[in-house]
Protein backbone atom coordinates (compact mmCIF):
# COMPACT_ATOMS: atom_id res chain seq x y z
CA UNK A 1 0.00 0.00 0.00
CA UNK A 2 1.36 3.29 -1.08
CA UNK A 3 1.83 5.58 2.33
CA UNK A 4 2.18 9.08 2.62
CA UNK A 5 2.17 12.08 5.31
CA UNK A 6 -0.61 13.78 3.33
CA UNK A 7 -2.90 12.45 0.40
CA UNK A 8 -4.69 15.19 -1.51
CA UNK A 9 -7.52 14.47 -3.32
CA UNK A 10 -8.50 16.88 -6.35
CA UNK A 11 -5.69 18.40 -8.71
CA UNK A 12 -7.22 21.73 -9.50
CA UNK A 13 -6.38 25.03 -8.20
CA UNK A 14 -7.25 24.21 -4.65
CA UNK A 15 -4.88 21.09 -4.71
CA UNK A 16 -1.95 23.00 -6.79
CA UNK A 17 -2.14 25.49 -4.06
CA UNK A 18 -1.96 23.08 -1.24
CA UNK A 19 0.97 21.19 -3.01
CA UNK A 20 2.93 24.81 -3.45
CA UNK A 21 2.93 25.07 0.67
CA UNK A 22 3.23 21.27 1.39
CA UNK A 23 6.46 21.16 -0.66
CA UNK A 24 8.40 23.89 1.70
CA UNK A 25 7.63 21.11 4.56
CA UNK A 26 9.50 17.82 5.06
CA UNK A 27 6.09 15.88 4.90
CA UNK A 28 5.41 13.10 2.12
CA UNK A 29 2.45 13.77 -0.46
CA UNK A 30 0.78 13.62 -3.48
CA UNK A 31 -2.05 14.65 -5.03
CA UNK A 32 -4.51 12.22 -6.74
CA UNK A 33 -6.57 13.72 -9.63
CA UNK A 34 -8.87 11.56 -12.21
CA UNK A 35 -8.02 14.04 -14.67
CA UNK A 36 -5.65 13.28 -17.81
CA UNK A 37 -3.61 16.14 -17.16
CA UNK A 38 -3.89 19.81 -14.97
CA UNK A 39 -6.10 21.95 -16.47
CA UNK A 40 -8.36 19.28 -17.85
CA UNK A 41 -11.62 20.76 -16.20
CA UNK A 42 -11.32 24.09 -17.46
CA UNK A 43 -10.08 22.82 -21.29
CA UNK A 44 -13.62 20.79 -21.22
CA UNK A 45 -15.57 23.68 -20.20
CA UNK A 46 -17.55 25.89 -23.00
CA UNK A 47 -15.30 27.35 -26.00
CA UNK A 48 -16.11 30.94 -25.11
CA UNK A 49 -16.15 30.77 -21.17
CA UNK A 50 -13.80 33.74 -20.24
CA UNK A 51 -13.22 34.94 -16.35
CA UNK A 52 -14.09 37.94 -14.72
CA UNK A 53 -11.22 37.86 -12.56
CA UNK A 54 -8.88 39.90 -13.99
CA UNK A 55 -5.00 37.93 -14.51
CA UNK A 56 -3.49 39.99 -11.26
CA UNK A 57 -6.44 38.52 -9.53
CA UNK A 58 -6.24 34.99 -11.31
CA UNK A 59 -2.64 33.91 -9.64
CA UNK A 60 -1.78 30.95 -7.68
CA UNK A 61 0.75 31.33 -4.53
CA UNK A 62 4.37 31.90 -5.78
CA UNK A 63 3.53 32.63 -9.50
CA UNK A 64 2.28 35.37 -11.81
CA UNK A 65 -0.07 34.81 -14.02
CA UNK A 66 1.78 35.91 -17.19
CA UNK A 67 1.82 35.06 -20.70
CA UNK A 68 -1.86 36.23 -21.53
CA UNK A 69 -2.86 39.24 -24.13
CA UNK A 70 -5.99 39.11 -22.53
CA UNK A 71 -7.00 40.97 -19.35
CA UNK A 72 -9.95 38.50 -18.56
CA UNK A 73 -8.26 35.37 -19.38
CA UNK A 74 -10.06 32.66 -21.14
CA UNK A 75 -10.53 29.29 -20.29
CA UNK A 76 -7.78 27.60 -22.16
CA UNK A 77 -4.82 29.91 -20.36
CA UNK A 78 -6.39 29.24 -17.02
CA UNK A 79 -5.65 25.59 -18.11
CA UNK A 80 -2.23 26.31 -19.32
CA UNK A 81 -1.57 28.39 -16.44
CA UNK A 82 -2.08 25.22 -14.11
CA UNK A 83 -0.38 22.84 -15.61
CA UNK A 84 2.90 25.29 -16.03
CA UNK A 85 2.28 26.05 -12.18
CA UNK A 86 2.61 22.19 -11.63
CA UNK A 87 5.43 21.46 -13.52
CA UNK A 88 7.20 24.59 -12.49
CA UNK A 89 6.80 23.70 -8.38
CA UNK A 90 7.48 19.91 -8.99
CA UNK A 91 3.94 18.91 -7.76
CA UNK A 92 3.72 15.03 -7.31
CA UNK A 93 0.37 14.49 -9.01
CA UNK A 94 -0.93 11.13 -9.83
CA UNK A 95 -3.78 11.12 -12.92
CA UNK A 96 -6.49 9.08 -13.92
CA UNK A 97 -6.69 7.61 -10.35
CA UNK A 98 -10.34 7.80 -9.73
CA UNK A 99 -11.25 8.13 -5.67
CA UNK A 100 -13.77 5.64 -4.93
CA UNK A 101 -14.04 5.33 -1.34
CA UNK A 102 -12.79 7.15 1.89
CA UNK A 103 -12.75 4.90 5.02
CA UNK A 104 -10.85 6.21 8.60
CA UNK A 105 -8.55 3.58 10.09
CA UNK A 106 -6.83 3.51 13.30
CA UNK A 107 -3.56 5.52 11.80
CA UNK A 108 -5.23 7.37 9.80
CA UNK A 109 -7.13 6.88 6.70
CA UNK A 110 -7.63 4.47 3.62
CA UNK A 111 -8.10 5.38 -0.13
CA UNK A 112 -9.30 3.50 -2.47
CA UNK A 113 -9.13 4.41 -5.75
CA UNK A 114 -8.88 2.70 -9.30
CA UNK A 115 -5.69 2.22 -8.90
CA UNK A 116 -5.01 0.37 -5.92
CA UNK A 117 -5.08 1.69 -2.18
CA UNK A 118 -3.43 3.98 -0.38
CA UNK A 119 -2.76 5.23 3.34
CA UNK A 120 -1.87 8.81 4.86
CA UNK A 121 -2.11 10.49 7.92
CA UNK A 122 -4.11 13.03 7.17
CA UNK A 123 -6.51 13.67 4.15
CA UNK A 124 -7.66 17.07 2.11
CA UNK A 125 -10.62 16.93 -0.20
CA UNK A 126 -9.84 19.46 -2.81
CA UNK A 127 -12.32 18.35 -5.25
CA UNK A 128 -13.85 22.03 -5.40
CA UNK A 129 -17.35 23.02 -5.58
CA UNK A 130 -18.29 21.96 -9.52
CA UNK A 131 -18.97 18.16 -8.58
CA UNK A 132 -22.46 16.94 -9.70
CA UNK A 133 -24.22 18.80 -12.33
CA UNK A 134 -27.64 19.62 -11.11
CA UNK A 135 -30.80 19.44 -13.37
CA UNK A 136 -34.56 19.38 -11.74
CA UNK A 137 -36.26 16.08 -11.62
CA UNK A 138 -39.10 17.76 -13.84
CA UNK A 139 -36.69 17.75 -16.28
CA UNK A 140 -37.46 14.31 -17.18
CA UNK A 141 -41.15 15.12 -18.41
CA UNK A 142 -39.82 16.77 -21.78
CA UNK A 143 -40.18 15.60 -24.81
CA UNK A 144 -37.32 14.07 -26.55
CA UNK A 145 -37.62 16.31 -30.04
CA UNK A 146 -36.29 18.86 -27.59
CA UNK A 147 -32.11 18.88 -27.13
CA UNK A 148 -31.69 19.63 -23.42
CA UNK A 149 -27.79 20.06 -22.04
CA UNK A 150 -26.76 20.98 -18.24
CA UNK A 151 -23.75 23.92 -18.73
CA UNK A 152 -21.17 21.80 -18.20
CA UNK A 153 -22.18 19.53 -21.03
CA UNK A 154 -22.43 22.98 -23.49
CA UNK A 155 -19.13 23.81 -25.88
CA UNK A 156 -20.72 25.95 -28.55
CA UNK A 157 -23.75 27.02 -30.66
CA UNK A 158 -23.11 24.17 -32.86
CA UNK A 159 -24.22 21.12 -30.60
CA UNK A 160 -27.80 22.30 -30.56
CA UNK A 161 -30.39 22.18 -33.29
CA UNK A 162 -32.18 24.33 -35.09
CA UNK A 163 -34.50 26.54 -33.77
CA UNK A 164 -34.98 28.54 -30.27
CA UNK A 165 -32.83 28.21 -26.74
CA UNK A 166 -34.08 28.59 -23.64
CA UNK A 167 -31.69 29.16 -21.33
CA UNK A 168 -32.32 28.23 -17.08
CA UNK A 169 -30.91 29.80 -14.90
CA UNK A 170 -30.11 33.67 -13.24
CA UNK A 171 -25.88 32.92 -12.97
CA UNK A 172 -22.56 34.14 -15.14
CA UNK A 173 -22.47 30.76 -17.18
CA UNK A 174 -26.42 31.47 -17.66
CA UNK A 175 -25.44 34.67 -18.96
CA UNK A 176 -22.46 34.03 -21.19
CA UNK A 177 -23.88 31.25 -22.73
CA UNK A 178 -27.24 33.19 -23.23
CA UNK A 179 -25.57 36.12 -25.01
CA UNK A 180 -23.93 34.21 -27.51
CA UNK A 181 -26.49 32.19 -28.51
CA UNK A 182 -28.28 35.18 -29.44
CA UNK A 183 -26.16 36.40 -31.97
CA UNK A 184 -28.32 33.61 -34.25
CA UNK A 185 -30.87 32.73 -32.93
CA UNK A 186 -34.02 33.47 -30.50
CA UNK A 187 -33.02 33.07 -26.87
CA UNK A 188 -35.41 32.91 -23.57
CA UNK A 189 -33.97 33.00 -20.58
CA UNK A 190 -35.50 32.24 -16.96
CA UNK A 191 -34.52 32.99 -13.55
CA UNK A 192 -35.86 33.08 -10.36
CA UNK A 193 -34.97 36.13 -8.71
CA UNK A 194 -34.00 39.86 -9.77
CA UNK A 195 -31.29 40.51 -11.83
CA UNK A 196 -28.50 43.01 -10.74
CA UNK A 197 -25.74 44.18 -13.03
CA UNK A 198 -22.56 45.09 -11.61
CA UNK A 199 -19.79 46.74 -14.89
CA UNK A 200 -16.45 44.74 -15.10
CA UNK A 201 -14.61 47.96 -15.24
CA UNK A 202 -15.05 51.07 -13.36
CA UNK A 203 -13.03 54.35 -13.78
CA UNK A 204 -10.46 52.42 -15.82
CA UNK A 205 -10.25 49.97 -12.93
CA UNK A 206 -11.30 46.02 -12.80
CA UNK A 207 -14.37 45.96 -10.21
CA UNK A 208 -12.30 43.97 -8.70
CA UNK A 209 -9.60 46.48 -7.42
CA UNK A 210 -12.58 48.33 -5.62
CA UNK A 211 -14.15 45.04 -4.09
CA UNK A 212 -10.82 44.05 -2.98
CA UNK A 213 -9.87 47.79 -1.68
CA UNK A 214 -13.04 47.84 0.31
CA UNK A 215 -12.84 44.71 1.82
CA UNK A 216 -15.42 42.57 0.43
CA UNK A 217 -12.93 40.23 -1.33
CA UNK A 218 -11.15 38.60 1.49
CA UNK A 219 -14.08 39.25 4.16
CA UNK A 220 -14.13 36.20 6.76
CA UNK A 221 -17.80 34.68 6.21
CA UNK A 222 -18.78 35.33 9.66
CA UNK A 223 -17.73 38.92 9.51
CA UNK A 224 -20.66 41.55 9.13
CA UNK A 225 -19.39 42.06 5.90
CA UNK A 226 -19.00 38.56 5.31
CA UNK A 227 -22.37 37.54 6.39
CA UNK A 228 -23.88 40.27 4.49
CA UNK A 229 -22.68 38.89 1.07
CA UNK A 230 -23.35 35.96 2.02
CA UNK A 231 -27.60 36.53 2.05
CA UNK A 232 -27.41 38.29 -1.82
CA UNK A 233 -27.28 36.30 -5.15
CA UNK A 234 -24.53 36.59 -7.19
CA UNK A 235 -24.86 39.89 -9.60
CA UNK A 236 -24.13 39.41 -13.35
CA UNK A 237 -20.61 40.84 -14.46
CA UNK A 238 -19.94 42.48 -17.08
CA UNK A 239 -22.04 44.60 -19.66
CA UNK A 240 -23.18 42.19 -22.45
CA UNK A 241 -26.83 41.06 -21.37
CA UNK A 242 -28.22 43.92 -20.00
CA UNK A 243 -28.62 45.97 -23.28
CA UNK A 244 -30.02 42.71 -24.53
CA UNK A 245 -32.71 41.75 -22.34
CA UNK A 246 -33.90 45.89 -22.62
CA UNK A 247 -34.00 45.40 -26.26
CA UNK A 248 -36.03 41.95 -26.23
CA UNK A 249 -33.21 40.75 -27.97
CA UNK A 250 -33.23 37.94 -25.73
CA UNK A 251 -36.52 37.10 -23.45
CA UNK A 252 -36.76 37.33 -19.78
CA UNK A 253 -39.03 34.62 -18.34
CA UNK A 254 -39.63 34.03 -14.81
CA UNK A 255 -38.69 30.90 -12.56
CA UNK A 256 -39.30 27.63 -14.73
CA UNK A 257 -42.33 25.57 -12.44
CA UNK A 258 -42.98 22.84 -14.39
CA UNK A 259 -43.04 20.81 -18.30
CA UNK A 260 -45.64 18.86 -20.21
CA UNK A 261 -44.34 17.50 -22.59
CA UNK A 262 -42.55 20.21 -25.09
CA UNK A 263 -43.92 22.95 -23.07
CA UNK A 264 -42.41 25.01 -20.48
CA UNK A 265 -44.65 26.81 -17.47
CA UNK A 266 -43.35 29.64 -15.35
CA UNK A 267 -43.89 30.93 -12.56
CA UNK A 268 -46.45 33.89 -14.10
CA UNK A 269 -48.77 30.87 -15.35
CA UNK A 270 -46.89 31.61 -18.91
CA UNK A 271 -45.96 29.08 -21.59
CA UNK A 272 -43.10 28.38 -24.47
CA UNK A 273 -42.38 26.02 -26.44
CA UNK A 274 -38.58 25.98 -27.71
CA UNK A 275 -36.23 23.70 -29.59
CA UNK A 276 -33.19 23.61 -26.89
CA UNK A 277 -32.65 23.93 -23.22
CA UNK A 278 -29.50 24.58 -21.23
CA UNK A 279 -29.65 23.99 -17.91
CA UNK A 280 -27.74 26.55 -16.29
CA UNK A 281 -29.19 25.57 -12.85
CA UNK A 282 -25.22 24.87 -10.94
CA UNK A 283 -24.05 21.85 -9.15
CA UNK A 284 -24.60 19.80 -5.85
CA UNK A 285 -22.15 18.59 -3.70
CA UNK A 286 -21.29 14.46 -4.30
CA UNK A 287 -19.70 12.94 -1.42
CA UNK A 288 -21.16 9.45 -1.20
CA UNK A 289 -17.39 8.05 -1.63
CA UNK A 290 -16.47 8.78 1.99
CA UNK A 291 -17.28 6.63 4.37
CA UNK A 292 -16.93 8.67 7.18
CA UNK A 293 -19.41 10.08 9.83
CA UNK A 294 -19.39 13.62 11.58
CA UNK A 295 -18.28 15.44 8.46
CA UNK A 296 -21.54 16.19 7.21
CA UNK A 297 -24.41 18.35 8.16
CA UNK A 298 -28.05 17.14 8.15
CA UNK A 299 -27.72 19.11 3.84
CA UNK A 300 -25.02 16.94 2.95
CA UNK A 301 -22.67 19.97 3.49
CA UNK A 302 -19.35 19.57 4.97
CA UNK A 303 -18.67 20.78 8.64
CA UNK A 304 -16.12 22.92 9.05
CA UNK A 305 -14.07 25.65 10.47
CA UNK A 306 -12.11 27.56 7.53
CA UNK A 307 -11.54 23.92 6.02
CA UNK A 308 -10.61 22.06 9.63
CA UNK A 309 -13.25 19.40 10.29
CA UNK A 310 -13.89 17.85 13.54
CA UNK A 311 -12.38 14.49 12.34
CA UNK A 312 -8.54 14.84 13.64
CA UNK A 313 -6.58 15.03 9.99
CA UNK A 314 -9.39 15.48 7.54
CA UNK A 315 -9.80 19.12 6.12
CA UNK A 316 -11.50 20.39 2.97
CA UNK A 317 -10.35 23.51 0.43
CA UNK A 318 -11.43 24.94 -2.39
CA UNK A 319 -15.29 25.32 -1.03
CA UNK A 320 -17.49 28.82 -1.67
CA UNK A 321 -17.14 30.56 1.08
CA UNK A 322 -14.27 28.28 2.84
CA UNK A 323 -13.18 31.30 4.61
CA UNK A 324 -14.24 34.49 2.22
CA UNK A 325 -15.80 35.03 -1.01
CA UNK A 326 -12.41 34.44 -2.78
CA UNK A 327 -12.13 31.09 -1.28
CA UNK A 328 -13.36 29.14 -4.78
CA UNK A 329 -11.23 31.71 -6.84
CA UNK A 330 -7.75 31.37 -8.57
CA UNK A 331 -6.41 34.41 -6.84
CA UNK A 332 -8.17 33.56 -3.02
CA UNK A 333 -7.56 30.02 -2.72
CA UNK A 334 -3.78 30.27 -1.88
CA UNK A 335 -4.69 31.95 1.62
CA UNK A 336 -6.52 29.14 2.29
CA UNK A 337 -4.19 26.69 1.41
CA UNK A 338 -1.60 28.54 3.36
CA UNK A 339 -3.56 28.44 6.41
CA UNK A 340 -4.31 24.91 6.18
CA UNK A 341 -0.63 23.73 5.63
CA UNK A 342 -0.13 25.39 8.98
CA UNK A 343 -3.18 23.22 10.65
CA UNK A 344 -2.09 20.28 8.98
CA UNK A 345 1.93 21.00 10.36
CA UNK A 346 0.13 20.93 14.23
CA UNK A 347 0.83 18.26 16.30
CA UNK A 348 -2.56 15.73 16.23
CA UNK A 349 -2.97 16.20 19.66
CA UNK A 350 -2.80 19.80 19.34
CA UNK A 351 -5.41 20.28 16.67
Amino acid sequence: MNQYDVIIIGGGQAGLSLGYYLKKTALSFIILDKGSEVGEVWRKRYDSLTLFTPNFYSALPGSKFNGTKNLYPIKDEVADYLQAYAEENELPIQHQTDVQELHQVTDGFRVVTNRGDFHTKKVVVATGPFQKPFIPGFSQSLSSNVLQLHSSEYKNPEQLQRGSVLVIGGGNSGAQIAVELSRERDVYLSVGHKLKFIPLDVGGKSVFWYIDKLGLYSAGKDSFIGSKIRKLKDPILGSELKPLLDNKTIKLKPRTISIQDDTFQFQDDTELKVSNVIWSTGFRADYQWIHISNLFDQTGFPIHERGVTPVTGFYFIGLPWLHSRSSALLGGVGKDAHYLVNQIMKPAAKE
